[in-house]
């Protein structure tokens, strides 16, 4: 024992089992280890607890809702259920840092993050409850649209985070205000360097101010887009082409190009030009039209004429037809209810076309010939001579047999029974012109008939 004391081991030995002893009560935040292990409980107890407990505070405060008539508290319900897993946690915070019996900058710390963790959870709850309460305003739905009042619930979800985030901050002694004015000089570099996004901007208040169109809305912009409005964001405005593919305008092209948009339609027209034959009679050209006319009339697919234009009448003399023109207007703007209406007014037709014993046209085109007067008829075809010694033994090789006999029209006889000696020649104006001043011809071509 005297030489374990010599050595210094048994000094050591206490020095160890003493950092022993300060490690198991000063070495969790200055606090005991069993304490320690006891707030990790509490916390670990928390995180696992927290649907559970959210559930049973939503389903308790569910039934109070459900006694009533209105959907708005039942919304308000679904939309704190997130935000309330929040207290179990904070709550877990608070006793875990009252069973460590912290004290000093370690409390002050739980104490923040506490107080911390309850400001997000209410933030949350108004970040969530935006839409519901909005939900409430029939009156203005009806006035300025869904698409106005999702950009309501954007920019009002957008000044509760601002909100919440300051008020975070202030509770870490973080300073609000130079921060804002940090914020408001950078925010003056950006816009010199974003002025198409402020542009942008502008333009979809444009097009919400003026409700040019909502979510659902069939628009065209002549060389820009064409399909079903999906989304109108701050920047750009999602529309979905006929073949399914998105594309995503920038609200400026919205803003500056003529829109049209189909959805507003109040009525949808039918414009029609039906060809019938030239051989037509006047009366059935009559029954058709009139058959037509009263179908129209009579049906109650269709808008009346005091409402909005609508003509059956004997339009044009086409190329290979008469033409009768339907214009009329369906009370439905829903494109397959229009095609159906419509399906049924061709079939009307072509029934009472057939029933009148007419018959549809088609583009065709007729040729008259005329006989061309005497003296204006084509001039004969001479070869050239060959005046080459080379060339006359292969002339002499064709039998003048071989070389049929030129077809002289009446008109090229009679030319010559006059004893025309004249050779006529090209004229600028297609005419033919006697050499030593005879008189000028008159054109003579192929008439063309319907």
């Amino acid at each position: 024992m005297d030489s374990l004391q010599e050595f210094g081991i048994v000094s050591s030995l206490r020095d160890f089992w003493a950092q022993m002893e300060s490690v198991f009560t000063t070495g969790f935040l200055g606090q005991p280890i069993g304490k320690g292990v006891l707030a990790l409980g509490i916390l670990v107890i928390a995180f696992l607890l927290r649907g559970l407990i959210a559930k049973l505070i939503a389903v308790s405060i569910g039934k109070l809702a459900g006694k009533t008539e209105t959907d708005f508290d039942d919304q308000l319900v679904e939309a704190l259920k997130k935000p309330l897993t929040l207290l179990p946690i904070a709550a877990g915070f608070f006793f875990a840092a009252q069973a460590l019996g912290a004290s000093g900058e370690v409390d002050d710390i739980v104490a923040n993050i506490t107080r911390s963790i309850l400001i997000i959870a209410v933030f949350w709850a108004l970040f969530r409850i935006i839409r519901p309460l909005l939900g409430l305003l029939k009156r203005m739905r009806r006035v300025w649209g869904e698409t106005f009042l999702d950009w309501m619930t954007r920019i009002l979800k957008a000044v509760v985070f601002f909100i919440g985030g300051a008020a975070v901050l202030d509770v870490w002694g973080v300073p609000v205000l130079p921060f804002l004015a940090s914020l408001s000089l950078l925010s003056v570099a950006v816009a010199l360097g974003a002025q198409d996004l402020f542009k942008n901007l502008i333009a979809g208040m444009t097009i919400i101010g003026e409700r040019r169109l909502s979510k659902g809305d069939w628009v065209f912009v002549d060389g820009v887009v064409e399909g079903i409005v999906e989304d109108v964001s701050f920047r750009s405005t999602t529309v979905r082409r006929f073949d399914k593919s998105p594309v995503y305008v920038p609200n400026a092209k919205l803003a500056d190009n003529p829109l049209v948009n189909f959805s507003r339609m109040t009525h949808r027209r039918i414009y029609w030009k039906i060809g019938l034959e030239y051989r037509t009679t006047d009366e059935q050209l009559t029954n058709v039209r009139k058959a037509i006319e009263d179908y129209i009339a009579g049906n109650d697919d269709f808008a009346p004429a005091a409402d909005v234009s609508t003509f059956v009448h004997i339009d044009e003399f086409s190329d290979s037809s008469v033409t009768i023109m339907v214009y009329c207007f369906t009370k439905t703007t829903t494109w397959g209810e229009w095609l159906a209406i419509k399906e049924q007014l061709a079939f009307f037709v072509k029934k009472t076309v057939e029933e009148e014993g007419a018959s549809f046209a088609f583009p065709s085109r007729s040729l008259y010939f005329e006989k061309m007067p005497d003296g204006f008829a084509p001039e004969d075809f001479q070869p050239p001579a060959n005046d080459g010694e080379d060339d006359e033994e292969g002339a002499d090789e064709v039998d003048q047999g071989d070389i049929p006999d030129k077809h002289e029209s009446a008109s090229t006889e009679a030319s010559r029974k006059r004893g025309a000696t004249s050779q006529r020649g090209p004229h600028p104006h297609g005419r033919g012109q006697e050499a030593e001043g005879g008189d000028k011809g008159t054109e003579a071509g192929d008439g063309e008939g319907e």
